[in-house]
């Protein structure tokens, strides 16, 4: 039994070390002296100063959140009521096509997705003069039509295991569809939309090959300008940056973390306070 537990433990550390150690090395080697980013130099914050003068990588970084933002928003939306309509629609004509749909993004090549979407544009801008060129409105788009796919599956999983006497017990009490929607079943759905939302919005700021298919001059997410750089060499003030989004993402992870706990302690205590009225 102690062997077991030994190597359970032994297993989780090396996991956790092989995820953790490339992102701390690289924090580590942001505040690095030296031009070479594997060459310790001494300690020092230059290339953070360095990072607010590249306009280019700042331009990237900007697109990227404003894409970013807007696709997860969207794909929230659509994904949800995607995931209202096969959860809570039982059967109707074009379901199967529905369901198909909207998770065909989920296990097809992102170059496949990428190539159709390129195609897709270009059609639809010689038929009808929309969208005009490839640039921000192509790459939302095709962001969302990938993200949308994961909010629908985290949606139609959280309304399938709902308790639907409450909603039937609001419709008994007089409530209207639309509010039962937006006073029951939204707050309770809401930690799979927030889910949903921080997913998407993770994809799209990583994403780099439906980008690349979409994008055109004049809009190259920070991905697209990272990955030119590489192929170059990596310079300091790119450290700088991932440890910037290191930071924003686990700020935001932890607010997230916050957000649902307090959550789920209202809904038990509004639990507890109904029972104990009975």
């Amino acid at each position: 039994m102690k062997q077991s537990s030994t190597f359970r433990l032994s297993v989780l550390v090396f996991g956790f070390a092989f995820l953790y150690i490339p992102i701390l090395s690289l924090i580590f080697y942001s505040f690095n002296k030296s031009r070479l980013v594997t060459v310790w130099g001494g300690f020092s914050t230059q290339w953070y100063g360095r990072l607010l003068e590249n306009r280019q990588i700042l331009d990237a970084a900007w697109l990227s959140l404003k894409i970013a933002a807007i696709n997860a928003t969207g794909a929230v939306i659509l994904g949800t009521l995607a995931g209202l309509a096969l959860a809570r629609f039982g059967k109707f004509r074009g379901r199967t096509l529905l369901s198909g749909m909207t998770t065909a993004p989920l296990v097809m090549p992102e170059v496949i997705t990428g190539l159709s979407l390129l195609m897709l544009f270009v059609v639809m801008e010689s038929a009808f003069g929309w969208p005009a060129g490839r640039g921000f409105t192509t790459i939302t788009i095709a962001h969302m039509t990938l993200t949308l796919a994961y909010v629908t599956v985290i949606v139609q999983s959280r309304l399938s295991s709902l308790d639907d006497s409450l909603e039937e017990a609001a419709m008994d009490l007089g409530a209207r569809p639309g509010k039962i929607f937006f006073v029951i079943t939204l707050p309770i759905i809401a930690p799979a939309l927030i889910s949903g939302w921080l997913l998407s919005f993770t994809i799209s700021l990583d994403d780099l090959v439906i980008t690349s298919f979409v994008s055109g001059p004049g809009a190259s997410t920070l991905p697209m300008v990272i990955f030119s750089k590489v192929r170059l060499g990596v310079s300091p003030d790119i450290n700088a940056l991932a440890t910037i989004i290191v930071l924003l993402v686990t700020l935001g992870v932890i607010a997230a973390g916050f957000l649902l706990a307090n959550q789920e302690k209202r809904r038990l205590r509004d639990m507890q306070m109904a029972a104990s009225s009975k």
